[in-house]
């Protein structure tokens, strides 16, 4: 189903996978409507996956301060700037919050947004 953002209230998902990229990112970022419904997913405590650039949006959500993750290294400074603890690992799970660099991480970051998302991760809960 195609739903504008400013439409998709976080009561109708389960959790929330971040595209990377640097134009997807950027774009969503600049977006208030993407911004507040990730703060809602977020507050909810649903699980996001999220990778590269995909930070970003997580950044100016304002919902990465304490959180632990990694990224692609050029958005280290920018999520620690944000208050975020940057981590140079193929992927990071941090309460609900699965994180990777790129591309070559999408193996490692599969495997735990599935556990996540099913509620199969250590120390998730359903």
């Amino acid at each position: 189903m195609d739903l504008e953002v400013a439409k998709a209230t976080a009561g109708d998902y389960d959790a929330l996978i971040m595209p990377g990229g640097t134009v997807n990112a950027d774009r969503l970022r600049m977006d208030p409507d993407a911004r507040t419904f990730v703060q809602e997913i977020v507050r909810a405590g649903k699980p996001v996956g999220v990778i590269c650039h995909g930070p970003w949006t997580l950044i100016d959500a304002g919902v990465v301060q304490g959180r632990t993750l990694t990224s692609f290294p050029s958005l280290w400074t920018d999520l620690r700037n944000a208050g975020a603890t940057v981590v140079d690992d193929e992927v990071v799970a941090d309460r609900g919050l699965v994180s990777s660099r790129d591309p070559g991480d999408l193996d490692a970051f599969c495997a735990r947004i599935v556990e996540e998302f099913a509620g199969e991760a250590p120390g998730a809960t359903a």
